[in-house]
């Protein structure tokens, strides 16, 4: 009731802020919302090296997987799943650039979380189903709200209002006991005015790997108000998800080759000596989202959008343990039986519990050749980090759902940009984009492992853009841009490094394309050029984070081509390619007791060759038949170069198949969808995970570095099937 008191009362905000009556066309409509996410996307001549979806693409493939998983054969794209079949904690990489270094912007907001700069998509489940389009700039592409991009960005666009009142049920089923279900439905203009719109979701998997289920619930609702030269719109959306963990990953190689769904997280030995799996080993969070956008075309040259945000997350994760150490919970020691006791096997939830606070405002002036946009962004979050006994054997002087620890968080983040783009001539156009980006970032208390985090930095970055675009003709054009961001570290890189650097890259991006009704490329050269990169150890620390470090001077050099080829009406090919080279150009390390110099090497996570293809058919009207193609090259989990962190190259084929019927009656249309993932059953891994350790035990006065490996198996061949229908 609390959610949606607020959202009403946005709504009335929204209809009582403007009642003009006037009609006007779905394409200035069109052209309203889009100034949404303007400030943070480029248009198809830019020199932004940038790939567009639309709600048509996403809907051919959205049976219940996560958008990371439905943007997989995006150029320099790769993907990977915890519970290996793409339902629930799922992971996308860009030219070997991770989360937390890709900015997410929802309708120009960030939705990247401020402290971990990291991207949970679990949380917003099924949200392609409420997906207008969205864009995937590679490279440090354009300036955007919230932590910077780095590498990449994604900003997403929600459903534009409809003209006429619609509605839809979809429902799909597969593998792993996979099924989603969701209803959709809009009012249309009433009184050509005002819009109302939702969707209600629920998404349940039981995972490849075992017990990895996932249980995500999730709500959009939107009001609206237009008229010829204003959009109002008041969006809430919320998800809850309650996911078995399922990080560990495997470790046994003979596990990996003999039951690669083994799943550790959970497994315990009870007082009797048996092996046990404790029943709640998950997570449990729930994110609300509260937004409300102002967008208003003033007349021909100018219009402005101002944009508010409140989001409110609060969850846990649980998990059962083992002999824990009284000390490390702060418990005293206990006597039984004459024995002194210091330890206890417990249950313990880790809580997170946070507030999120949004301004954005923005002004797009056009006329002739300028095309100008400038504004600001202004975040404030707020966030609570602390954990709970709820269960202990040997409880010693703790109470039920005592706090062990107790943290807090507190990030400010304002950045203000110019960009333009000027048209000297029918042949050149030149773009510049200045942003200053100001980041204040504090904590106090407690780590998890009760450690004082003590964090009081503040940054001032400036980050400039410059680029030119020459035409040949209509349909060829090339461009050139230059791009600087800085980005400041995260809270895990805080706490595993007291010396830890922002970092700063110098891209620089060459590409040509060519545009025509039966064949369009875009190839593009980059050189990513780093200072004191945050990069992937391929380690993690005790609740399953990504450790990373800087590694001083590194660079990405790579050729991107991505082209669509029409050669008979009812074909077509989609090939994406990237071939890069991923380099540290200097790693000094630790290795048997002494440093060790090893020169320039790879990246971690980073393949020299990403491959797919789409092949598509449409034999007769309505159906489409695609074979989906995935190759992506071995690469390294670690920094060293060695075999031991070595990810083996994989090779997958996927098929989707969907049916449109249209009917006359009640029901508008039918659509049939299948999705056969990996049609040849290859027993693939596309993440894991690679650590060290020096064991100067085993042989007196002589140290040896130890090395480890995890692995997170991806589902063999699998299948999902759904059928939606419109009314």
């Amino acid at each position: 009731m609390k959610n949606l008191s607020l959202f009403l009362t946005l709504l009335v905000l929204s209809v009582c802020a403007n009642a003009q009556e006037k009609q006007q066309d779905s394409t200035k409509l069109q052209q309203l919302d889009e100034v949404l996410v303007n400030a943070v996307r480029v248009n198809a001549t830019s020199p932004i090296t940038h790939t567009n979806v639309s709600k048509e693409d996403l809907e051919k493939r959205n049976l219940g997987q996560d958008i990371p998983v439905l943007l997989n054969f995006l150029p320099s794209v790769v993907t990977s799943s915890d519970a290996g079949a793409g339902v629930g904690y799922t992971y996308i990489r860009v030219r070997g650039i991770n989360a937390q270094s890709t900015n997410i912007t929802l309708n120009g907001i960030p939705y990247n979380d401020a402290e971990s700069l990291g991207t949970f998509w679990v949380n917003l489940g099924d949200f392609a189903s409420s997906v207008e389009s969205l864009q995937l700039q590679r490279g440090v592409g354009t300036s955007t709200n919230g932590s910077g991009a780095f590498g990449a960005s994604i900003n997403v666009l929600t459903d534009a209002v409809s003209d006429v009142a619609n509605a839809e049920i979809s429902n799909s089923f597969g593998s792993y006991n996979t099924r989603k279900h969701n209803v959709k439905f809009s009012t249309g203009k009433l009184n050509n005015h005002f819009e109302i719109a939702g969707r209600l979701s629920q998404i349940k998997s039981d995972g490849y790997i075992d017990r990895a289920s996932s249980d995500l619930k999730s709500y959009f609702l939107q009001g609206a108000y237009v008229d010829d030269n204003r959009l109002i719109k008041a969006i809430t959306f919320s998800g809850h998800e309650v996911t078995y963990q399922s990080w560990n990953g495997l470790e046994d190689l003979d596990l990996l080759e003999n039951d690669r769904t083994f799943n550790t997280a959970g497994m315990y030995t009870d007082e009797f000596g048996n092996t046990r799996f404790h029943e709640n080993e998950e997570d449990n969070y729930q994110q609300d989202h509260y937004q409300l956008h102002y967008t208003e075309r003033i007349n021909n040259n100018w219009s402005t959008n101002l944009s508010l945000n409140y989001t409110h997350g609060k969850g846990y994760f649980e998990q059962y343990k083992e002999d824990e150490d009284f000390a490390d919970y702060d418990l005293e020691e206990i006597t039984i039986g004459g024995e002194t006791v210091n330890t206890t096997d417990l249950i313990r939830r880790r809580w997170l519990d946070n507030d999120f606070y949004v301004v954005n405002a923005n002004a797009n002036y056009k006329k002739n050749k300028l095309d100008m946009i400038f504004g600001g962004s202004y975040s404030a979050y707020d966030g609570d980090h602390f954990g709970e006994i709820i269960w202990a054997r040997n409880a010693s002087s703790s109470e039920i759902n005592d706090t062990y620890y107790d943290g807090n968080g507190k990030k400010k983040d304002a950045s203000f940009f110019t960009k333009a783009t000027v048209k000297l001539n029918d042949k050149i156009s030149l773009f510049g984009d200045l942003q200053m980006r100001f980041v204040d970032y504090k904590t106090t208390g407690l780590t998890s492992d009760r450690v004082p985090l003590l964090i009081d930095e503040n940054y001032s970055f400036f980050n400039p853009k410059l680029g030119v675009t020459y035409e040949l003709n209509t349909n060829n054009n090339i461009y050139f841009s230059y791009a600087r961001a800085n980005r400041e570290p995260n809270r895990d890189d805080f706490e595993n490094n007291e010396t830890v650097k922002p970092e700063q890259l110098n891209d620089f991006e060459l590409g040509y394309r060519h545009q025509s009704e039966t064949f369009s490329i875009n190839t593009n050269l980059y050189y990513m050029l780093y200072n004191e990169q945050l990069v992937l150890t391929g380690d993690r620390d005790n609740v399953g984070n990504p450790i990373r470090t800087n590694s001083g001077d590194s660079y990405r050099l790579g050729l991107e081509v991505e082209a669509v080829v029409k050669p008979l009406e009812w074909l077509m090919v989609q090939p994406a390619i990237t071939v890069s080279s991923n380099k540290n150009k200097s790693t000094v390390v630790s290795r048997d007791g002494a440093l060790a110099d090893l020169g320039e090497t790879n990246i971690s996570y980073s393949p020299e060759v990403v491959l797919s293809n789409a092949l598509v058919f449409n034999p007769v009207n309505n159906l489409n038949l695609s074979l989906l193609t995935k190759y992506v090259g071995e690469q390294y989990m670690g920094n060293t170069d060695s075999d031991a962190s070595k990810l083996d190259s994989y090779f997958v084929n996927d098929i989707n198949v969907s049916y449109k019927l249209d009917t006359n009656a009640f029901v508008k249309s039918i659509t049939f969808s299948a999705l056969v993932n990996n049609i040849f059953n290859e027993k693939y891994i596309s993440n894991g995970y690679y650590y060290t350790y020096d064991d100067t035990w085993s042989v007196p006065n002589e140290t040896t570095t130890i090395e480890g490996t995890g692995y997170y198996p991806q589902a063999t061949r699998n299948f999902l099937v759904g059928a939606t229908l419109k009314f």
